[in-house]
């Protein structure tokens, strides 16, 4: 499932607390795909904590707590990491993150957590959601099978790669277009694993954010740049990208298009990726300073000069997710959407 599915699955499960219908769930995925951000995502929206809970660094006794002597009989402590109203909150997330990597033993402590919402005398706030994740066995990480009682605890839900998504996120925070165009000019890099492999560096979600870092660490350094990079995202795919963000030297003046000039689009189809990706950084900027009405309109006129449409509407497309509604008042919209209409798809 694409993960903007998978975060209306988790915003909706995390709602569902209020009502009783919380379906407790589980997500799988290989490394570096974004299963524990979009968790984040989902808490720092409704500006909830997350309490992230590693069972693979755990003993059973850890989850149960520690027996003590009460008046003749044997209690239990809880443990003060689980969720509390007075310490974290009315509600949250649980977040048992790694959970394929713990032991059986493990993993059985957490049964009745999380089917039942309690251990022992312990019960989960009513407002608290409970959310798991883990790589599955054939990704090359330290994972056990899930046992079946455990796993039928759960609704089970697979992780996916989507550029657009990946896209739209990059632009909300602030990864360096130069990423974004490169992840344009060539998408199957977004997620490049092969497990068989078993490689230490390669292309995902994460990795790329290193990259970005990276690029604003090393970008005037050329040969450490391209290190860096091949560090970050494996051999192959760090020497194509520090190629083709040394090649960005030939972009057309942004300020240029900004001011209606009339600025050829280039002919390689690389620069054409770079382009559209600044020009919607630029237009997402414009939005957070409340200038876009100077923007959007020029980028627009600009969209239409592609002599392969498909890339203005590409242009456009990412534009419309990173700033929303606001770009159908824009005069020129309805001109190019005339001009474009035979291709012209969106979300």
């Amino acid at each position: 499932m694409r993960p903007a599915h998978i975060i209306e699955v988790l915003e909706r499960e995390f709602s569902s607390t209020r009502d009783g219908h919380h379906t407790p769930v589980m997500l799988w995925g290989p490394p570096g795909v974004g299963k524990s951000q979009m968790v984040a995502q989902v808490a720092a929206h409704h500006g909830v904590q997350v309490i992230d809970i590693r069972l693979s660094q755990m003993e059973p006794s850890d989850l149960r707590g520690i027996p003590f002597r009460s008046e003749g009989q044997v209690e239990w402590a809880v443990p003060a990491m689980l969720p509390a109203t007075k310490r974290h909150g009315t509600a949250g997330i649980l977040f048992l993150d790694e959970i394929t990597s713990a032991p059986p033993s493990v993993s059985a402590a957490a049964y009745q957590l999380i089917l039942d919402r309690r251990l022992g005398e312990y019960r989960v706030p009513d407002g608290w959601a409970i959310f798991a994740a883990g790589n599955r066995q054939g990704d090359r990480g330290v994972t056990y099978a899930m046992p079946a009682p455990l796993a039928n605890r759960f609704a089970h839900f697979e992780v996916e790669t989507h550029l657009d998504d990946w896209v739209l996120w990059a632009y909300r925070n602030g990864i360096d277009e130069r990423v974004i165009a490169f992840l344009r000019f060539r998408p199957e890099l977004l997620f490049d694993f092969d497990p068989s492999h078993n490689p230490i560096a390669f292309p995902s979600p994460r990795s790329w954010e290193f990259a970005h870092r990276a690029l604003h660490k090393f970008g005037e350094a050329h040969q450490l740049l391209v290190e860096t990079l091949q560090a970050c995202v494996g051999p192959a795919a760090g020497i194509e990208a520090a190629a083709f963000v040394r090649n960005l030297d030939k972009l057309p003046d942004l300020d240029a298009i900004l001011r209606r000039e009339p600025v050829p689009v280039p002919r390689e189809i690389d620069l054409q990726y770079a382009v559209a990706s600044a020009l919607v950084a630029r237009a997402l900027r414009a939005k957070a300073e409340k200038k876009g009405a100077e923007v959007y309109g020029p980028i627009l006129e600009f969209a239409g000069r592609f002599s392969q449409r498909e890339m203005g509407v590409m242009l456009v497309s990412d534009m419309h997710r990173a700033i929303g509604q606001e770009i159908f008042s824009v005069p020129e919209f309805a001109p190019w959407a005339q001009a474009v209409a035979d291709v012209m798809l969106y979300d």
